[in-house]
């Protein structure tokens, strides 16, 4: 081989070990590069979840208060036609009372007392909360288990006298319009 040969093979060699380091630095900055665009992006994906997160739990939170409030109207509206209610039985039950007078005085300031202690649960419901009502009526009814029975008794006597009433009412209303037609 001549010198012209070798001088072209260490030049071949020395350009071949040039472009071989130049392909790895390439491949490295490529590598780096990639590298840092994924931990680029992986940041990006973590704040944008990050920050979806956030947006769901306000609005989880936005949602519950709303079912909080909602809830708690129609606790309020409850309690309003409760006490209603119970204010009818009280009514109901002096109207019981009056019809013991005559025959029954002593029953009748009984069922008075009682249509007394029934407004007093109407007012309690419609200012208090329940709570303080059933905590009420529990300790009555352990002071005085018989009064308690009592008024069980004359209240569930009033329901019925006001049940029948209200049929009455119903059936008389359905037979006037009976003959209207």
């Amino acid at each position: 081989m001549s010198d012209l040969d070798l001088s072209t093979q260490n030049t071949n060699s020395s350009q071949t070990a040039d472009t071989s380091q130049n392909l790895k630095d390439q491949a490295a900055d490529a590598g780096a590069k990639m590298q840092q665009r994924a931990r680029d992006a992986l940041k990006d994906s973590t704040e944008v979840a990050r920050d979806k997160f956030k947006e769901a739990a306000d609005a989880a939170k936005g949602v519950a208060a709303g079912a909080a409030d909602d809830f708690q109207n129609q606790a309020r509206e409850q309690q309003r036609s409760g006490a209603d209610f119970v204010g009818r039985l009280a009514g109901n039950i002096r109207d019981a009372a009056r019809a013991f007078e005559n025959d029954a005085p002593f029953a009748a300031r009984s069922i008075n007392s009682a249509a007394e202690y029934v407004d007093e649960a109407a007012e309690k419901i419609r200012s208090g909360s329940i709570r303080d009502l059933v905590d009420g009526a529990t300790d009555f009814a352990k002071r005085q288990p018989a009064a308690f029975l009592g008024l069980s008794v004359l209240a569930g006597f009033a329901a019925v006298r006001f049940l029948k009433a209200s049929g009455n009412q119903t059936s008389s209303s359905s037979s006037h319009r009976g003959e209207a037609s």
